[in-house]
């Protein structure tokens, strides 16, 4: 509804110029891609993954202010680390982006092992709670947590039932997220990606008969590319977002409809 003579309200733009995030899974994949697209924006970076080497080769890349992070997301101290070394660096946390992931092709289901089923829910499920407990707890108003979800966590294939139920509850606590700090004016959003040249999705895209098979079962008839991914989650982290939370933003070309 629109009233008559009503002034127009001038909007927030997505300028993260200066706002403070970490980037989880960042040696690699959609986590490098973010990092390269958050940096250009001028916002002021933590880098984590488990690997020094791949990280320290993000970040030679990088003409801003950033931190390297290795180490385990699974691990709650690292996690409380990380966020301790952001405030101590440059005075808090702004924007969390929870994306460090794992996934494989599973075994039949009969075979899959409980060890193989836990690094797959600890790393996705656990880790993402544990980096959005740590970042919570330094957080003030406008605060940004962001997951990165999958069209798998509402869509699921069989031999990938570890990912596909670990996704499926990173979109959950999402949503919980999403009501206990929405009174803190922290908002919690989920992006749930189809299928990428990039990032996990690489994995499959080798495979000439499953990529055939999955860019026809997509309505834009192609699989995302890097330059499909960084838009929206540079939203997402930005003051032009400030009434979305607890919500999952599908990006992917349309796969969720065939």
């Amino acid at each position: 509804m629109t009233v008559e003579n009503e002034k127009p309200v001038a909007q927030p733009q997505p300028d993260i110029a200066g706002r403070r995030v970490v980037i989880t899974g960042a040696g690699r994949g959609l986590g490098s891609v973010l990092a390269a697209a958050f940096d250009a924006a001028g916002a002021r970076l933590a880098l984590v993954a488990r690997s020094k080497t791949p990280l320290e080769g993000v970040a030679g890349q990088l003409a801003g202010d950033h931190l390297v992070c290795p180490g385990d997301v699974r691990d709650e101290l690292f996690n409380e680390t990380v966020a301790e070394r952001m405030t101590e660096r440059f005075g808090g946390v702004d924007v969390w982006i929870a994306n460090a992931g794992v996934s494989r092709e599973d075994p039949d289901i009969t075979r899959l092992s409980p060890a193989a089923w836990r690094e797959v829910i600890d790393t996705n499920l656990t880790g993402t709670f544990l980096g959005a407990r740590a970042a919570a707890a330094r957080m003030g108003a406008g605060g940004r947590i962001i997951v990165t979800g999958s069209v798998l966590g509402d869509r699921p294939h069989g031999r990938l039932a570890a990912y596909s139920a670990s996704k499926a509850g990173v979109h959950a606590l999402v949503r919980s997220l999403a009501q206990e700090l929405g009174p803190r004016q922290i908002t919690a959003n989920a992006v749930a990606l189809g299928w990428f040249e990039t990032g996990l999705g690489a994995f499959w895209h080798g495979d000439e008969r499953r990529e055939q098979d999955i860019a026809a079962h997509t309505a834009l008839g192609r699989w995302g590319t890097a330059a499909d991914l960084t838009g929206v989650y540079l939203f997402l982290a930005s003051a032009a977002s400030a009434y979305i939370t607890g919500t999952t933003i599908t990006v992917d070309g349309g796969y969720s409809l065939l």
